[in-house]
């Protein structure tokens, strides 16, 4: 098929007017001027008119199993009492829940024109069951063995059928330790060696709030307080900060996306230099925890990666990644519609191993689009799609519309 529309939003260039792309099966054949794509391919033509054309929004950090908890968790005074309210609410939850909550989540996911998502699954054994999402997905498996010993291997061998024989278009699996104050070093090690071993993505959290600074740093406040209670060891607090302490323990490459990076010292920034995996930014969640302002233009000095996730609904109300990007900009007024575009579309491309196939509308990528409805005005068009607070218009992911 052919989609022509008002503007094709490549992110290789300057957004083309009057353009169109060439769809062949799942994969994107041509993208330029309507004139020139119908010159030089056949197919049935679908005319989107007055809208911006561009690759689908790719989600680098959410956790689908908590949509059924939006509005259930009122801001906490402090990150611990959080953790403790989630925990309580976690408890009441059946497999039934979990699947009505991820099923939610998609559906949410796609309105606001999400094509890909890396979700971190606490509950994998309920991956064969979830029903068809038509979303490409990441299923990383959210790990923690504060209390009991967990089977790596075991675990990712137990749900690798489950996620490859979905009906899903093609996503991947991966590994996700908790963060420092939940998973062990053996766990954040022994993940790392087989996902290196097998190819597979690595996810975690680290340096999220004030109270894992105090814990890992100081070796005192709630978050100590709350997880020596619970039987976790204290060896490793009071000596470092949560980022130097897992790099003390791990080389963070570009296998690893890293969400948050909120509570960054001076010492941090210099370990910094030395470094280059993923960042995910969560700006919804942030806001909901008052956390300390994001170092973005530091860690982009750097020349980190910076992707854009919704985190869960327990802890933000949207999982639209248009209201991410827009968060973001109030925050960073600096930044341009491309640069907030590039942080859902060709940053997390990256960060998944995607660079050459997703997060672009180019010729030999996959067929992951969406449109929104442009106004009839001079106004930028990417000005536009960054302002865009509806569900999309139209949307397809590996040429097949959803």
């Amino acid at each position: 098929m052919i989609i022509r529309s008002r503007v094709v939003v490549t992110m290789d260039g300057a957004p083309i007017e009057n353009g169109a792309v060439a769809v062949n099966g799942p994969i994107i054949t041509d993208v330029g001027k309507f004139r020139e794509i119908t010159a030089r391919n056949t197919g049935e033509i679908t005319d989107l008119g007055e809208q911006a054309l561009l690759p689908g929004l790719i989600n680098a950090h959410c956790h689908l199993d908590y949509t059924i908890l939006r509005g259930k968790i009122p801001a906490q005074l402090s990150f611990t009492d959080w953790i403790r309210r989630i925990n309580e609410r976690k408890a009441a939850l059946s497999e039934e829940d979990y699947l009505a909550s991820i099923a939610d989540g998609f559906a949410e996911a796609k309105r606001f024109g999400t094509t890909s998502i890396l979700n971190l699954e606490a509950c994998p054994q309920i991956i064969g069951e979830i029903a068809p999402s038509q979303i490409r997905t990441w299923w990383c498996l959210e790990m923690i063995d504060a209390r009991e010993k967990i089977d790596v291997e075991r675990a990712i061998n137990g749900v690798r059928g489950d996620a490859s024989s979905r009906e899903d278009p093609v996503g991947g699996i991966g590994l996700a330790p908790h963060a420092l104050y939940t998973a062990s070093q053996n766990l954040y090690h022994t993940c790392s060696t087989l996902a290196r071993r097998e190819g597979l993505l690595l996810t975690t959290h680290v340096a999220e709030s004030r109270e894992e600074m105090e814990m890992f740093r100081d070796g005192r406040g709630p978050l100590f307080d709350f997880m020596a209670a619970i039987g976790r060891p204290t060896e490793d607090c009071g000596r470092m900060t949560p980022l130097a302490l897992l790099l003390s323990r791990e080389e963070l490459d570009q296998r690893w996306i890293v969400a948050h990076l909120n509570e960054l010292t001076e010492s941090d920034f210099d370990l910094l230099t030395r470094e280059k995996f993923h960042i995910t930014h969560c700006p919804g969640s942030h806001r909901y925890f008052g956390h300390a302002a994001f170092p973005l233009e530091r860690l982009r000095s750097l020349g980190f990666n910076i992707c854009l996730g919704t985190d869960s609904l327990a802890s933000n109300s949207s999982l639209s990644l248009f209201e991410e990007m827009r968060e973001l900009q109030r925050n960073a007024p600096s930044l341009s519609p491309r640069d907030l575009l590039e942080m859902v579309t060709t940053n997390p491309a990256s960060a998944l191993g995607q660079a050459k196939s997703l997060g672009r509308a180019r010729s030999g990528y996959r067929a992951d689009l969406v449109s929104v409805p442009l106004a009839i005005s001079d106004l930028d068009p990417l000005d536009q799609i960054v302002a865009f607070n509806q569900p999309v218009t139209s949307m397809m992911v590996d040429g097949k519309c959803v």
